[in-house]
């Protein structure tokens, strides 16, 4: 049955010592022998103790409002080192493929070098030098037999012919018209000029035609001559009137032809 000491301290415990638990004994008991006593003594130190509450051995960081803030900043940092080291794995690998697709131009630019120079290699040599030249003069000769050649100055007696000398002439054959005026000393002038400058340039067509024919002015046809008009491809390219205040009353055809080529419409023998 239990005691008033089991109600207040709870059940008994295993290897609970109890200082009054044998109080109600005989003084025979009391008595007992030192021997006895001392080995209670050591069996009530030797009862195990029950380990302590909240034994714990691990660690625990703050979980307050601070350690909140604290391993907040810690991960924004660890994300700001991520973010970082990402962009310096970016940029390595664009400077990587910088270098390789710039390699790879270099190396194309290096290979068309290299052709032109085998290109080179080939006009210099002599034998190809040689075909070239005769390969272009026959080409020149060939166009020279297949150009119009005159070598003399035309006359044109009408309007007809002269509409006739212009449109119907080859595209590329400039054709220069002396527009006289029979009686005045400068347009005989430039009739011996351009007999004499027709057999030196072949290629050019000369022509001569009388101004009152043309239907000109009575002014023009005292006043306006000797004049030359130029013509190629059917288009006017040059119009010199009065040149006698050019020229003179008198000149030669090397005063004609350095005129004319000073303006560009005769090309330099």
């Amino acid at each position: 049955m239990a005691t008033l000491e089991d109600k207040i301290l709870g059940e008994k415990l295993q290897n609970y010592c109890s200082s009054s638990e044998d109080e109600g004994g005989s003084g025979d008991e009391d008595s007992a022998s030192g021997d006895e006593e001392g080995t209670a003594s050591k069996m009530c130190s030797a009862r195990a103790e029950p380990p302590p509450i909240n034994n714990w051995n691990g660690s625990a960081t703050n979980t307050g409002p601070k350690g909140v803030l604290e391993d907040w900043k810690r991960f924004k940092q660890l994300e700001a080192e991520n973010r970082k080291e990402l962009a310096k794995e970016r940029i390595a690998l664009a400077k990587k493929l910088t270098l390789t697709v710039k390699t790879a131009q270099e190396e194309e630019e290096a290979k068309e070098i290299d052709e032109l120079e085998d290109e080179l290699n080939e006009l210099m040599d002599e034998d190809f030098l040689m075909k070239y030249q005769q390969q272009r003069m026959q080409e020149l000769m060939a166009q020279l037999q297949k150009a119009p050649k005159f070598g003399k100055v035309l006359t044109l007696n009408s309007q007809e012919d002269f509409l006739n000398a212009i449109d119907k002439e080859d595209s590329k054959v400039t054709i220069i018209v002396h527009i006289y005026n029979n009686g005045v000393k400068a347009c005989e002038s430039m009739d011996g000029c351009l007999r004499l400058l027709a057999p030196d340039y072949p290629a050019v067509k000369y022509c001569r035609i009388a101004a009152d024919i043309t239907g000109l002015s009575r002014h023009f046809r005292i006043d306006g001559v000797p004049a030359l008009l130029v013509y190629k491809g059917g288009q006017i390219i040059g119009n010199f009137v009065k040149l006698a205040n050019e020229l003179g009353e008198d000149f030669f055809a090397t005063d004609v032809e350095k005129f004319l080529i000073e303006y560009g419409m005769l090309p330099e023998n």
